[in-house]
């Protein structure tokens, strides 16, 4: 099923056109939105159906055909850390997300992509295994968010005093990975094992954009949990 829902605002002017193709369960898609809600910047959404992809798809994004793909102007991004780049570069209005500082822009592109390779794919692993496979797993997914515990410790947000970059990729520990843990009857994720993340997580929800897009926890839990028994159907 799809659908698109028009999200306005006042900062763009009315010759700007700004899509954004998703997903509404996928953390990478609601990173692409969030970014552009904290611009201020109006746009199309336009929901994916991953398992019957629209044409629109594949035409923005022919290489991967993947989502979150931003459309603006007619010009195609793919890649939700490049699109969150072409965001901030082509929008300088407050949040700026990146710094102007050369060493920590790259710091910055460092932490988010230890996210994505490093903590978002060990969770992918953790979801669809068992048994020892899945006990490594979960070691390893822990090991990493206690390098990424010990980067925030001490501020308010990754990047500082305000919601940037690595806050914005990591944004799915805010709703996203408490339910996925919920579903798959496990606990990695806790206060009591990670409090600088969790005091960061309490500023994330002051925050009312990043509010705008929780990711409905029992429609989430559905979700997960269906593609959960889809894995252990195909693996018997």
């Amino acid at each position: 099923m799809k659908w698109r829902t028009i999200f306005s605002s006042k900062t763009m002017g009315d010759d700007e056109e700004v899509k954004v193709f998703g997903m509404w369960a996928s953390p990478y898609s609601r990173r692409v939105e969030l970014a552009l809600k904290l611009k201020g910047i109006p746009y199309e959404y336009i929901e994916e159906d991953l398992s019957n992809k629209s044409a629109l798809l594949i035409k923005h994004n022919p290489v991967h055909q993947k989502i979150p793909v931003l459309v603006h102007n007619g010009k195609s991004i793919p890649e939700s850390l490049v699109i969150l780049e072409y965001i901030d570069e082509t929008w300088r209005n407050n949040p700026i997300l990146l710094s102007q500082d050369p060493y920590d822009r790259a710091m910055a592109r460092f932490w988010a992509k230890f996210i994505d390779e490093k903590i978002l794919s060990t969770t992918r692993k953790v979801s669809f295994t068992t048994g020892k496979e899945q006990e490594h797993a979960i070691e390893e997914v822990t090991e990493q968010l206690k390098l990424l515990e010990n980067e925030v410790k001490g501020k308010a947000y990754f990047g500082g005093e305000g919601i940037g970059y690595v806050d914005i990729v990591a944004n799915f520990l805010v709703f996203w990975f408490g339910n996925l843990q919920e579903a798959l009857g496990i606990n990695i994720f806790s206060q009591h094992k990670f409090p600088f993340i969790f005091e960061w997580i309490q500023k994330q929800l002051k925050i009312d954009m990043v509010d705008e897009c929780r990711i409905p926890k029992d429609k989430h839990l559905t979700y997960i949990r269906t593609r959960l028994a889809a894995f252990k159907s195909a693996s018997k």
